[in-house]
């Protein structure tokens, strides 16, 4: 537990010293703690500490460990940052504050109809996939403009901004770069970008998301 509390410390001081370097403020930065396969009794200490933001990879994971946990510590912000299937859209948006992966028409629809019959709030990222990696998930980046604004206006989707994971052996800072440059294209605000070993290059490129979680937790066995 201590463990972890200290490594909480040292990521928020890293974040600052990231952020003074870019010319950003500290608070222009959501640490998105990754919480996924962690067991709720390493996350206490966490919310104890008065942290609010998680991020989760799967819906059922998620709603196995943390509606106590939501119901205890009531200003969390729980974010789902990993792939959707269609037919969970539903029980996604009674869960999470935030969903970082749209990243289709079959969920966009899917996300809409249960957005018209309900009034729960829900923040979109469109996930894009900058490196055009087969294996992953994501929008194309040129298809990406076009996508949003029929999220945003035929859908009246609550798209917030975008989503990246960059290839593991490519430079980040060139597809951090490509996420912003479309964001500002798209008029959106909020980029997801950056996690345990590149957090610090997203904050210079202008993430106001970063995704943390073996820097916190340490490393997750392997499956």
């Amino acid at each position: 537990m201590t463990d972890v509390s200290a490594r909480y410390r040292e990521i928020q001081l890293r974040i600052a010293a990231a952020a003074l370097e870019a010319g950003r403020s500290a608070s222009e930065v959501t640490l998105v703690c990754v919480s996924k396969t962690i067991h709720h009794g390493a996350i206490r200490p966490m919310l104890d500490l008065g942290h609010q933001a998680f991020g989760e990879n799967r819906v059922q994971e998620a709603k196995s460990k943390w509606p106590a946990l939501l119901a205890a510590f009531a200003n969390t912000q729980l974010h789902l940052i990993g792939p959707l299937q269609s037919n969970k859209a539903a029980e996604a948006i009674g869960l999470f504050s935030s969903i970082h992966s749209l990243d289709r028409e079959s969920l966009a629809l899917a996300l809409a109809k249960e957005l018209e019959r309900t009034d729960w709030a829900v923040e979109l990222f469109v996930q894009v996939n900058t490196g055009l990696e087969p294996q992953k998930s994501g929008i194309a980046p040129a298809e990406t403009l076009a996508f949003v604004d029929r999220c945003r206006s035929a859908l009246k989707l609550p798209v917030i901004g975008l989503m990246c994971i960059p290839p593991a052996d490519e430079e980040p800072s060139v597809h951090f770069a490509m996420l912003a440059k479309l964001a500002r294209e798209a008029g959106l605000s909020k980029l997801s970008m950056g996690m345990s070993g590149d957090f610090e290059t997203a904050i210079a490129f202008g993430a106001t998301h970063i995704r943390v979680g073996s820097a916190l937790f340490g490393a997750r066995p392997a499956h």
